[in-house]
């Protein structure tokens, strides 16, 4: 009998056999941490997290009889650095975790508006920095490479370019309150200087922060 199962940490498992029967077991415990620092630049930690809760079954095993091969061969006589026999753990566990294609999770290829209403929240809390892709993608829990092709067809920009023109949103807003210096509003908002905050402004507005408040008199 080949059989293949994923146990989530804590869940009870028991079997029972009516008949003789020869077994050969390969168990594999892997810390939950570990699992997730594997899985989350792949596929972002909340469905990371989702897929190490699903308990998992496969008796179709194919590739991973051979990964599980691989691996027993190079704990009976170690060969080679301790990252290999780390990476063919990894492979089997992911092998048998119940991940859905992402595609098959946003068959539209675009961020709903709950995302990007999340999007939002994060950027303004963060006015005084700017996220990487990798930190907007773990806030709507995707995976970067699947979150900067999504997010371009949703909004038109790349993640970085939305994120810089609701940055400069709030440069405007700034910009209205005329006792403020623009070089209070560049180190208020995290940008370097006041010069690399009139580069930014230029880029987006197509004028100077300058030009641009004396329209608005």
């Amino acid at each position: 009998m080949t059989r293949a199962i994923y146990i989530p940490a804590g869940v009870p498992m028991w079997t029972t056999s009516s008949g003789f029967h020869r077994f050969a077991h390969l168990n594999l415990h892997l810390h939950k941490d570990r699992m997730m620092r594997f899985l989350t630049p792949s596929l972002g930690r909340s469905a990371a997290m989702s897929a190490l809760r699903r308990p998992v079954e496969i008796q179709d095993l194919g590739p991973i009889e051979t990964l599980a091969g691989l691996l027993v061969d190079e704990i009976a006589n170690p060969s080679r650095h301790a990252v290999y026999a780390e990476s063919l753990a990894g492979s089997i566990v992911t092998a048998l975790l119940d991940i859905p294609h992402e595609r098959d999770g946003a068959s539209s290829g675009r961020l709903t508006q709950a995302q990007l209403n999340k999007l939002e929240a994060r950027v303004d809390a963060c006015r005084d920095a700017r996220l990487t892709i990798a930190e907007m993608a773990e806030t709507v829990g995707l995976s970067e490479s699947w979150f900067a092709n999504v997010f371009k067809q949703t909004t038109g920009k790349t993640p970085l370019q939305w994120q810089l023109a609701k940055r400069i949103e709030l440069v405007k807003g700034l910009l209205m309150q005329r006792d403020l210096a623009l070089a209070e509003i560049a180190a208020h908002l995290g940008f370097a200087d006041q010069a690399h905050l009139t580069k930014a402004f230029k880029q987006v507005v197509g004028d100077t922060p300058a030009a641009w408040r004396r329209t608005q008199e």
